[in-house]
């Protein structure tokens, strides 16, 4: 075929093109029909255009009938058979194979599900990504990170008391993590940073213009937005294991990021030292009062006691009690005596022997006597008018009675007193034992480097993040669109 020739045949192949769409252009079933309509009347222009056709699908069918068209075109034009070996030489075969590549791929991208992806792409992917890089390089604020490392102590009481006391206080059970955690909350707590903004004005230093607009703190903030970015630059973390806390502070500055670690360091330990304290105060403060009353309640008991054996002029009314007991016992044992001895006397003698009436003189005589033994433990003493009304005619064993009862009550006050007393001691070493004091492992480090912003990573997290949440849109709108 000569050039003539051939440039005709691709004039016509380029008309053919132009009457049809990008997307009709593009499809391999609408150019095979074509390829049909052709076939009667122009198998030069058919040939051709199933050669299209085939590339874009290369299927077994496709490659059959661009065979068959072939061997029909070079029966009907044998000129098409010196199209590659004449007319072409190598150099114009590997410019028309590359211009054949960069047209596919023209047309790939112009192909509408590709256009259709690309716009979207760009402004909710790319376009972001490329504004979140330019500001972590460019705009966004360095800021420093000090860090420091404390633990709560208590005292080893265990080493110090007597073993008794010590299990009694409950020496040795663990309390660390609840303190942990009490200095975890502290650190966050509304106090702490009330406290850090009247000592070092910390809102002034967050809220700096210097400092780009997305890192700093509004200059209107209100207390809660205050306490909500506080907690954003301050980080407490304990080690499950060793009880360690970690504490870590941001600022835009380095020197201010230490001394702020430094001031919440030295006022967790005001902290924790103040709560041992205030409980321990207001223990003992209970146990004492509660001692006094017993002590009271003693000394009361005692004054009665006392104040009674005056009134009675008796050392021990329960050991004269006794006493008289004794006397009525052994008298007893006289008049039985005596009476055996007359009933001896009466059997070898008349009644009017001296002897016999002398032992009834006796017995008599023990009988009176054992009368008024018995009479002073049952009977009612005279009136007293210096004593109580209550106390007034009592027997001697009514003043024992008397007497028992003052003396139960103060043995009673007398265990109280001493039980009061063993809690007061037990307070105390619990007292001593509730002492925590926060023993600084790191102290606050001085940072020379800025640690954030950390933009690599942010910026692979956004464009990992990005891409996954565009991917899952479209999956969402794809699914919807093949559902209609």
């Amino acid at each position: 075929m000569t050039k003539q020739a051939q440039a005709e045949l691709e004039k016509r192949f380029n008309q053919l093109k132009g009457s049809c769409t990008t997307v009709q252009w593009s499809d391999a079933s609408f150019l095979f029909a074509r390829v049909e309509e052709l076939e009667r009347n122009d198998i030069a222009l058919t040939f051709r255009l199933m050669q299209r056709v085939k590339n874009l699908n290369p299927s077994e069918a496709n490659q059959a009938k661009l065979a068959e068209l072939r061997k029909q075109a070079f029966q009907e034009i044998p000129e098409l058979t010196t199209l590659s070996s004449i007319e072409l030489n190598t150099k114009d075969k590997f410019l028309d194979s590359a211009n054949n590549v960069k047209e596919q791929f023209v047309i790939g991208l112009k192909h509408p599900r590709i256009e259709k992806f690309k716009r979207p792409f760009v402004i909710f992917v790319l376009l972001p990504f490329l504004l979140f890089t330019f500001y972590q390089v460019f705009i966004a604020s360095p800021r420093f990170e000090s860090q420091a490392k404390l633990i709560v102590k208590e005292p080893d009481g265990m080493a110090t008391l007597d073993p008794t006391m010590a299990i009694m206080s409950g020496f040795g059970v663990g309390t660390t993590s609840l303190d942990t955690e009490i200095v975890k909350a502290f650190i966050y707590s509304n106090d702490m940073l009330m406290f850090l903004e009247d000592t070092l004005k910390i809102s002034e230093h967050y809220s700096d213009n210097k400092n780009d607009f997305f890192s700093r703190l509004e200059n209107d903030a209100s207390r809660e937005r205050f306490l909500k970015y506080y907690l954003s630059k301050v980080l407490v973390e304990v080690d499950e294991k060793s009880q360690v806390i970690h504490i870590f502070v941001q600022a835009f500055d380095a020197d201010f990021s230490h001394l702020v670690s430094f001031t919440i360091v030295e006022r967790a330990e005001w902290f924790i030292n103040e709560i041992g304290h205030n409980l321990a105060k207001e223990q003992l403060k209970f146990v004492k009062l509660e001692h006094q009353l017993a002590e009271t309640r003693l000394q009361k008991a005692k004054t009665e006691l006392l104040a009674f054996q005056r009134r009675h002029n008796l050392l021990d009314p329960e050991a004269e009690g006794v006493a008289f007991q004794q006397i009525t016992y052994q008298l007893e044992g006289e008049v039985a005596s005596k009476r055996t001895e007359l009933n001896a006397l009466r059997s070898s003698m008349s009644d009017n022997a001296p002897m016999v009436i002398q032992a009834k003189s006796q017995l008599n005589s023990l009988l009176e006597q054992l009368e008024q033994e018995r009479a002073r433990l049952t009977t009612e003493k005279p009136s007293n008018n210096s004593l109580p009304e209550e106390e007034r005619n009592l027997s001697v064993s009514q003043v024992v009675s008397k007497f028992s009862d003052f003396k139960i009550n103060m043995e009673l006050a007398l265990q109280a007193y001493t039980s009061s007393q063993v809690s007061l001691e037990k307070s105390r070493v619990e007292a001593y034992r509730q002492l925590k004091y926060l023993v600084t492992v790191e102290s606050p480090t001085q940072p020379e480097e800025a640690k954030y912003p950390e933009v690599f990573y942010n910026i692979s997290l956004f464009l990992a993040v990005t891409l996954m949440l565009f991917g899952i849109v479209r999956i969402i709108i794809a699914t919807v669109e093949e559902l209609r």
